[in-house]
């Protein structure tokens, strides 16, 4: 069996000040006992620090009557971004945190509207420095949803960084390529029909990758609170943010 690397003394609910902004604090422990902090911002934009490295997830300064100023925080060393919508995707967010450092992961489209940036597609590996990633699929199955991401078109990413493995869905429903995702300690599945999963959807993608900590994502105005209940005796430590 492997080896859990997760702190499970993880802060809940801690918040941390970057400006006069507030996040929740999720906080693991890697193998070798570094410390690896995930920072709710909102909705799918995730700030993740590691041995001083910073990475953000989807970065977006404004969401409806939600906000981000990124300009307190760190130049990220890495960036990836899932695909090109706009609760993903925001060229200046991307300026913002970019730096000569700064390595800018992205699907195709995304590097063609921002004019730049490494291009990576569903199946692609990539090793950065103390990170390894994966491309995954991410896309609709549900008929008359194909068209809001289709097959092929966007990213999901694995990270693997000193052997804690965190997969960030993206943009997706419950797809078969997720019987081959393995090994999972932390996932971020999305869950506000139509776009991506139903509660119950996203009950069975966890139930398929079983990762050891869930976070529910992306949820908007979806009651995520039954995913709690649905996946209790499953062994899934199911943690609910302020994700909407």
């Amino acid at each position: 069996m492997k080896k859990l690397f997760l702190s499970m003394l993880a802060i809940l609910g801690l918040n941390t000040a970057c400006g006069q902004q507030t996040y929740e604090v999720d906080v693991f422990t890697t193998k070798s006992g570094k410390t690896v902090k995930f920072h709710a911002l909102m909705h799918s934009c995730i700030r993740i620090q590691y041995d001083g490295f910073e990475i953000q997830i989807d970065p977006v300064s404004k969401l409806g009557n939600r906000q981000i100023d990124y300009s307190p925080m760190p130049k990220a060393d890495y960036i990836f971004v899932t695909h090109e919508h706009g609760d993903h995707y925001d060229a200046n967010a991307l300026k913002m945190l970019s730096a000569s450092k700064t390595q800018l992961v992205m699907n195709k489209r995304c590097a063609d509207m921002y004019g730049s940036g490494k291009v990576m597609v569903n199946g692609d590996k990539l090793q950065l420095p103390d990170i390894s990633v994966e491309a995954v699929p991410a896309y609709n199955t549900t008929a008359g949803r194909e068209q809001f991401h289709p097959k092929g078109r966007d990213n999901g990413y694995i990270l693997t960084i000193d052997g804690l493995r965190i997969y960030i869905a993206g943009d997706t429903e419950d797809i078969p390529e997720m019987s081959q995702i393995k090994d999972i300690d932390i996932a971020f599945l999305p869950c506000n029909q139509p776009y991506t999963m139903t509660p119950d959807q996203l009950v069975r993608a966890a139930k398929i990758i079983k990762p050891k900590v869930l976070f529910p994502y992306h949820y908007g105005q979806t009651d995520v609170s039954t995913i709690v209940t649905q996946l209790e005796g499953t062994g899934i430590d199911v943690r609910i943010r302020h994700y909407e």
